[in-house]
């Protein structure tokens, strides 16, 4: 599949909305649709070009993302004209293109607004030592361990001046719905939305449902309140019977509802959950396996659990990444 650009927006007689958006080899491919066919959308249902765009990556050419799509680039720009620019994140935590440091400063030379997703925030993060901004709740292990990312990292998107930086995935929506609503109708907005159907425009604010919000996973209160103290006790688990206490339900019940809505014993989810962020850990920071094992919440017994529900050991899946 190839995705291409609009025709060339000098044609539209309205005035325009640029927006370039930058990518690397591995983008994102939710965030891209994200940015791009919202505004598409937008200029749909006014009846107009209000936004035009360009897409543009280090050397231009061809750019592919692992979802087996590939783009049409311009090489990067250093005198940009553009109203925003969005930079895309990367499968590749990693990757060096995502060092865009004198890119940025060039379109924030020039006014220019600027949003950082996922792992391109992260990037920007580290490099500039901002511990209040935000990334996706998968790079904040890294840059915990590497700078000691804070709290206030847990937001859906942080704004400081000409810089944004974002969760990106699906929050990628949110941002690019708030921003068009500074240049046309909110009903237009509303409409946009609607097609999408996305259902509510979430306050850039709102914390990530993995960043500490209590969130309903499954409409049954009881059940949610046990995936949040869950969620909220991983490097120290509480016992299941504890959980029951503090839910107020027999222990009989709360197996009852985690086996109808998620099709597994409540101490089996549990350990699911302390194994995806052992994972995340593993994968994503150069932590030593002993201590994420104890930071998740197994004092023993890790590795035969970890290869039980990842099909390789810790080590394997470490190297694996290692080598791409």
């Amino acid at each position: 599949m190839r995705l291409s650009k609009p025709a060339d927006p000098t044609e539209a007689a309205a005035p325009l909305i640029r927006f370039d958006v930058l990518l690397t080899e591995g983008f994102v491919l939710t965030e891209y649709a994200g940015v791009v066919d919202q505004l598409r959308l937008a200029n749909r249902v006014l009846l107009r070009p209000a936004f035009a765009w360009r897409l543009l990556s280090k050397s231009g050419g061809p750019v592919s993302c692992l979802s087996d799509a590939t783009v049409a680039t311009e090489p990067f720009d250093m005198r940009p004209e553009a109203d925003y620019v969005f930079v895309l994140g990367n499968s590749n935590p990693a990757h060096p293109d995502l060092s865009m440091g004198r890119v940025i400063d060039a379109y924030v030379a020039r006014q220019t607004k600027v949003i950082l997703l996922a792992e391109a925030a992260a990037r920007y993060i580290e490099e500039r030592g901002d511990t209040g901004m935000t990334t996706h709740w998968e790079n904040r292990a890294l840059l915990q361990e590497q700078i000691g990312l804070g709290d206030g990292s847990q937001a859906l998107a942080t704004e400081r001046g000409q810089i944004t930086t974002s969760a990106g995935m699906g929050s990628t929506v949110d941002v690019v719905l708030t921003l068009m609503a500074r240049h046309i109708p909110t009903a237009t907005v509303s409409t946009v939305a609607d097609i999408l159907l996305h259902d509510r425009i979430r306050d850039l604010g709102t914390l990530q449902p993995f960043g500490g919000k209590t969130i309903a996973l499954t409409g049954d209160r009881e059940l949610d309140l046990s995936i949040e103290l869950m969620q909220a006790n991983i490097e120290e688990p509480l016992p299941i019977a504890d959980i029951v206490r503090l839910v107020g339900v027999s222990s009989r019940s709360l197996e009852r509802r985690f086996r109808r809505a998620l099709n597994a014993r409540p101490a089996e989810y549990y350990r699911a959950l302390r194994l995806n962020r052992a994972n995340n850990l593993l994968l994503n920071t150069s932590m030593p396996i002993n201590e994420i094992a104890l930071a998740c919440g197994f004092p023993s017994g890790f590795t035969p659990h970890y290869r039980a529900h990842f099909g390789v050991t810790p080590q394997a899946a470490r190297r694996r990444r290692q080598q791409g």
